[in-house]
């Protein structure tokens, strides 16, 4: 008996999870020495990502904080929260490259303990909302960071997604947009 040929289904391409430190500087404008995630082990389309940064004693911050007991800065671990949430967001818009995220609120932020070289901080972002009024997309966002399991920090963060050429102009004094 002859065979009969089947047509062949390609299945879809999976979903890409991971992000080596290239792919995040296609995502992100951040460079060095602002660039404050190394890489990405997990994410979950529009729900989470989970990140990675390395701390040495080699970042530019430790020479003045503090020369005697070097303490990564809080409000640089809010930014990791930050970034890490940014590439998330950034991963679903085409024309990243014109756009620029803008925080606009951070509340909740807690510190439990210090952020020391030598640590590697686990940085896991979820999405809690998305909103998208015109070319503008807001988001909030809960941070969680840990070393070695242990809880260092968490924050609750807001920002937009706007056009790069409005950059400045899209925020009013209250932090809010027009």
């Amino acid at each position: 008996m002859p065979e009969t040929a089947h047509p062949t289904t390609e299945a879809p391409a999976p979903e890409k999870t991971t992000l080596d430190i290239l792919e995040i500087q296609r995502i992100l404008p951040h460079r060095f020495p602002f660039l404050l995630i190394d890489r990405v082990i997990e994410i979950v389309r529009k729900q989470r990502i989970v990140a990675i940064k390395n701390v040495t004693i080699n970042e530019h911050f430790f020479a003045g904080h503090f020369p005697d007991l070097p303490i990564m800065p809080g409000v640089l671990i809010v930014e990791a929260i930050a970034q890490a949430g940014g590439a998330l967001l950034l991963t679903e818009v085409e024309d990243r490259e014109n756009k620029v995220i803008m925080f606009t609120t951070i509340e909740r932020a807690k510190f439990r303990r210090p952020v020391v070289p030598g640590d590697q901080l686990r940085i896991e972002v979820e999405l809690k909302a998305w909103r998208a009024v015109g070319p503008v997309v807001a988001v909030r966002m809960e941070g969680l960071v840990t070393v070695d399991g242990r809880r260092v920090a968490e924050a609750s963060v807001k920002c937009q997604l706007v056009d790069r050429a409005r950059g400045r102009r899209s925020l009013d004094e209250n932090g809010e947009s027009e």
